[in-house]
């Protein structure tokens, strides 16, 4: 999967930064095109030379070392590379790309790359347990950057434990293994609904549930990963979409919701309701604030139309997944809507478990199929979560 790929390998400063030689050598003769680019800090453990000699490329630091005066240097390399790899990478890179920080030539150029980026963490065992570094991580983590655990092992300030970058050969074999899956859905189109909805009383009220969009806003940035065109219908939430390639359309009632996703469902191959839509909403609203008055209130709610039975009914060739987030007999209940909404797999998870609630950064799912085949996928993030789901949809889809 690498043959003629442009692989851009960024060596920051720790010890580790011997091993780049290797890896540099093992991606060549994988066929790949590379370039180094060295901070300060590395230089003073390998010489730039040795790079230069492994990968038959000029090394870049410097970002005032203009090569060729037709082109700014980082911005050209930052568009060139097929794939990005920093291998060592240190706590100080890890928090200047986590923090949007670009002091140098490396860190300028991560920033201005659209090409994918798998990090491999070298350091200290207690700096890879610091809590910052950890919370930069997960960062990193939820805008799409891949991660390379790094081993355990006797490390060079002497510690044993976490923290040894791993070998370059698993290096490789991580990333070749990613790059094929990058490919799992291309040419499939893809429909996901996100988020709650807001059915409103008044200009200054209305009814809403806890759903945070995570879920669902997980699955359309690795679908996007994958290869697929990804539509993301949104209800009303905070969270930003960092992947150019999908195409958001934000919407607010269920009524809305219900409208934008029958306008694309047509189109699509696979449609994922993840959102969280309101089963009822307030009969009468009003367009002035609704003032207080003595003694009780008594709002009268309706029902608001059934998207995923709506779908379902209509539904031809387009692979349909559910989700069911139930607080006791999930199982049941997941089944039961699998079946009456005519759907081709359920996801079901129950939301008080603790780590797999609205709002959390874990979820912990059952996805279970049209023949009753089930998946438990244990507690993760939900990135990880929504990646294992759209494998099984494409395994799904493959048995059919």
């Amino acid at each position: 999967m690498l043959n003629q790929k442009n692989i851009l390998l960024g060596v920051s400063g720790g010890i580790a930064a011997y091993k780049a030689c290797a890896l540099t050598s093992k991606l060549t003769q994988a066929g790949a095109n590379v370039r180094i680019m060295m901070t300060e800090n590395a230089t003073e453990f390998v010489a730039p030379l040795t790079f230069q000699s492994l990968s038959r490329n000029p090394v870049y630091i410097d970002t005032f070392d203009e090569k060729d005066p037709k082109k700014i240097a980082h911005i050209d390399v930052a568009d060139w590379a097929d794939i990005v790899i920093i291998a060592p990478a240190t706590a100080n890179m890890i928090g200047k790309l986590a923090n949007g920080i670009a002091d140098d030539m490396l860190s300028t150029t991560l920033l201005a790359t659209m090409a994918t980026v798998y990090i491999a963490p070298a350091m200290n065992v207690h700096m890879y347990a610091h809590p910052a570094v950890v919370r930069n991580m997960k960062q990193l983590d939820a805008w799409g950057y891949h991660f390379i655990e790094p081993g355990a092992g006797y490390l060079a300030c002497g510690y044993v434990g976490k923290g040894r970058l791993e070998e370059p050969e698993s290096i490789i074999k991580v990333i070749d293994n990613h790059q094929s899956e990058d490919k799992l859905l291309s040419g499939k189109k893809v429909l996901i609904s996100a988020g709650p909805t807001q059915e409103k009383i008044d200009p200054i009220r209305y009814f809403t549930n806890r759903s945070s969009g995570k879920m669902g806003f997980a699955l359309a940035e690795a679908a996007a990963q994958f290869g697929a065109d990804v539509t993301l219908v949104a209800g009303p939430t905070a969270i930003e979409t960092t992947n150019p390639l999908i195409d958001r359309v934000d919407v607010t009632a269920a009524e809305d919701m219900y409208v934008a996703m029958h306008d694309h469902f047509q189109a699509n191959d696979i449609v994922i309701k993840a959102a969280a839509v309101a089963d009822y909403r307030p009969k009468i609203t009003y367009d002035e604030k609704v003032k207080k008055q003595a003694g009780e209130l008594q709002v009268e709610m309706e029902r608001t139309k059934d998207i995923l039975q709506s779908l379902g009914e209509i539904k031809k060739n387009q692979f349909l997944v559910g989700f069911a987030a139930e607080t006791s007999n999930p199982l049941d209940y997941g089944l039961a809507k699998l079946e009456k909404k005519h759907l081709d797999a359920i996801i079901i998870n129950n939301v008080s478990t603790e780590g797999a609630g609205f709002g959390e950064d874990t979820n912990i799912v059952t996805y279970v199929n049209q023949a009753r085949k089930q998946k438990e996928l244990p507690k993760a993030t939900k990135r990880e979560i929504a990646e294992s789901i759209l494998k099984l949809i494409d395994r799904d889809m493959k048995d059919d």
